[in-house]
């Protein structure tokens, strides 16, 4: 049974901080990729930042300079600090991550229940 845990989104004004946490339960489960997604209201969930097991990172252009991914993959959780924070970083923020049992094995996506963020002007 593989768990994605979230924490730490809130209300934050424009220009603000927030961390964003994500622990996840794998059970017999190697990870081979985490990241962050995020939905805003009436559009698709979109890429935020992903980093591999090997450190390799890739961050979408909005994030680029003001948010910073740190995964942890001794301890299976993965951060998303975001500062500099703007209105339209509100979103509904999705922690994912990519297991696999073994190398050549099939791997599967699994996501968290999502942590909301709201940036006021």
């Amino acid at each position: 049974q593989v768990q994605l845990v979230e924490s730490g989104g809130g209300l934050v004004q424009a220009g603000g901080s927030l961390r964003l946490s994500c622990v996840v339960s794998k059970s017999i489960f190697r990870i081979n990729v985490m990241g962050w997604y995020r939905q805003a209201p009436g559009k698709l969930r979109e890429l935020v930042v992903v980093i591999s097991s090997g450190g390799n990172t890739n961050y979408a252009g909005s994030a680029k300079g003001r948010f910073t991914i740190s995964g942890d993959y001794a301890k299976d959780t993965v951060d998303l600090q975001m500062n500099s924070l703007k209105p339209e970083d509100t979103a509904v923020y999705y922690c994912n991550a990519v297991l696999t049992t073994g190398e050549g094995t099939p791997s599967y996506n699994y996501w968290g229940q999502g942590t909301p963020v709201t940036v006021s002007s």
